[in-house]
């Protein structure tokens, strides 16, 4: 039976809440290597509610350097309107001084691995979360106008570098099969914790949704689909119409039915509580989203001539080998190019621009 603490807290005091996480979902981390992922879905306000807060992510930092990891890092992929910008997207959110000297920017190396052939054979996945002991997961309470909430399992689609996100929006085509996507992203590196920021939530049409609710909670589990299975039911969905969770309970990554689920604390079903539609319309049939998406999927590194220096560090690190030098300036062979943006992310002299 899977575990799901929720436990009262506030930004000022978040501590009592990660130390009851750590007591009852224990990790042994001393020598080991260490990543927390946050929710950075882009530059914003930490008052927007959009990213996961600087205080979650600084009382989680306290209580793992305290365990003598061998290393600790904090980072994420910010989604469709920050593709390049890791760095940006950090510092406006105040999470890149919550991280400290732990922040990196894990979108500047990339290695392919395999993926469902079914959407693509292949993908990149930041390299630091592969060479992860320990990857923490925190994720945000709220919703999402494709898979209706955004919780643990949706956190770890900012694994993939760049505007390969978008590129599978597109391959999945609707909501039904970008449901079982995510799923297939979560499998790729599926962390050993989550600890989420239910502090303040979001409802109506999220991922970046102004409307904002007081929850005054922290949940923590060790398993994705028993505390998305708990956070729908706070949100007033009953979990077992989210194909995602059906998906992934079809690949034995958990159970989202509440008798499997032991809740540690006081789960109340939050009244009123505005969800997306539940077929994923609020995306899927904005015309004006589906054209933001092909552009991004179209977009391309290119070199500014009187920027580059030509070091070729963009060609060294590429993962699909996708640029050459030509007349001392890295040019992009586009058909080979998956858009993951590592050659802008590591530049370093900020001379790859997107077209």
């Amino acid at each position: 039976m899977s575990k799901v603490l929720i436990h009262p807290a506030s930004y000022e005091n978040i501590g009592p809440a990660v130390d009851r996480a750590f007591e009852f979902f224990p990790l042994d981390l001393k020598g080991r290597k260490v990543l927390l992922k946050p929710n950075v879905l882009r530059a914003s306000a930490a008052r927007e509610g959009i990213t996961t807060h600087p205080a979650l992510v600084r009382a989680v930092l306290e209580k793992v350097r305290a365990m003598e990891p061998a290393s600790l890092v904090v980072g994420d992929n910010p989604g469709l309107f920050n593709y390049g910008a890791n760095e940006e997207a950090f510092r406006t959110t105040g999470l890149m001084e919550a991280a400290g000297p732990s922040y990196r920017n894990i979108g500047t190396d990339a290695r392919k691995v395999g993926f469902n052939p079914g959407f693509i054979r292949e993908v990149s996945v930041s390299a630091d979360v592969l060479d992860a002991d320990i990857v923490i997961s925190l994720p945000r309470f709220k919703t999402h106008g494709l898979t209706v909430i955004s919780g643990a399992i949706k956190n770890s689609y900012g694994i993939l570098p760049g505007a390969q996100k978008a590129m599978l929006h597109r391959l999945a085509g609707g909501a039904e099969r970008f449901h079982e996507m995510i799923v297939d992203v979560f499998m790729l590196r599926v962390p050993d914790l989550f600890i989420m920021d239910a502090v303040i939530g979001m409802e109506g049409n999220g991922p970046a949704s102004p409307e904002l609710r007081d929850v005054g909670l922290v949940l923590a589990s060790d398993n994705a689909v028993a505390m998305d299975s708990v956070v729908a039911t706070m949100m007033g969905c009953d979990p077992g119409l989210l194909r995602f969770l059906r998906k992934a309970r079809e690949k034995g990554l958990g159970d989202y039915d509440p008798a499997s689920i032991e809740i540690i604390g006081d789960m109340k079903v939050i009244p009123g509580f505005k969800l997306p539609p539940l077929g994923g319309e609020a995306v899927t049939g904005n015309q004006g989203m589906q054209q933001f998406i092909s552009r991004k999927i179209m977009m391309r590194p290119r070199a500014d001539r009187q920027s580059c220096t030509g070091c070729g560090t963009c060609v060294e690190h590429c993962p699909v080998s996708a640029l050459i030098m030509q007349d001392g300036i890295p040019v992009v062979d586009a058909d080979a190019c998956i858009s993951c943006f590592c050659c802008q992310e590591m530049c370093p002299e900020k001379a790859m621009t997107l077209a």
